[in-house]
C-alpha cells in the first residue's frame, strides 16, 4: 500500500452540495467507473458539473452521494 494522498478532496454529501465543490461522478455505459468534476451550479433535485478534461461542457447530474451524468451527455 502507498501512503499518497488522493489529490481531490470530494464531497459525497448532496445535501451540503455548493458552487465549487468536488464530486465523483458516474456514467452507466462506463460501468461505473468514477470520475471527478467541479459543481457549477445547485438545484433542488440536480447538480450541474464540469469534468477538468472538457472545461466546456456542462453536464447535468443527479444530486446524490455519487451523482450519475446520463451516457448521452456525457460521452457526446
Amino acid at each position: 500500500m502507498s501512503d499518497e494522498k488522493c489529490p481531490f478532496e470530494f464531497n459525497f454529501d448532496p445535501a451540503s452540495f455548493k458552487v465549487g465543490d468536488t464530486v465523483s461522478y458516474r456514467v452507466p455505459k462506463l460501468t461505473g467507473f468514477p470520475f471527478a468534476a467541479q459543481v457549477k451550479a445547485v438545484y433542488d433535485d440536480y447538480i450541474e458539473i464540469v469534468d477538468a478534461g472538457e472545461p466546456g461542457k456542462i453536464m447535468r447530474a443527479t444530486r446524490e452521494s455519487r451523482p450519475v451524468v446520463n451516457d448521452e451527455d456525457a460521452l457526446n
